[in-house]
């Protein structure tokens, strides 16, 4: 019984550190850096607070990644990788994407038009 007092207790510390986003703590977006790695290679790198886990962190890098192909007049982008940590409730990721002017091969493409109104229509800003 103690270990499962003890895994409970855990468990709600865990819980503790990183709460979602409630009234008292409001999803924050709070930057991206964007790096040119080559030409046609991206790194994004975003903060965030109050979110509910990675899949929020990956969004908001692929939203800025949408909006950074639009702005360099290219339609397309791909996922190559997303790293995502988290410390002390400041949640951090750090993406990269290649951008191009024609549908790249690959199954983690995304339209930067239609993901650029998605995020729009979500909240999430972009670069």
């Amino acid at each position: 019984m103690r270990g499962a007092v003890a895994l409970l207790t855990l468990g709600a510390c865990v819980a503790a550190e990183t709460p979602p986003e409630t009234a008292e703590n409001p999803r924050a977006y709070l930057g991206v850096q964007t790096r040119l790695l080559q030409d046609d290679l991206v790194n994004f790198l975003v903060e965030m607070r109050g979110v509910s886990g990675p899949d929020d962190v990956t969004a908001y890098a692929r939203c800025a990644a949408a909006q950074y192909a639009l702005i360099r007049g290219f339609g397309f982008a791909r996922h190559v990788r997303t790293n995502v940590e988290e410390e002390g409730g400041l949640w951090r990721g750090d993406a990269v994407y290649t951008v191009s002017p024609a549908l790249p091969e690959g199954s983690r493409t995304i339209d930067a038009e239609v993901v650029v109104a998605t995020c729009a229509e979500s909240g999430i800003p972009t670069v």
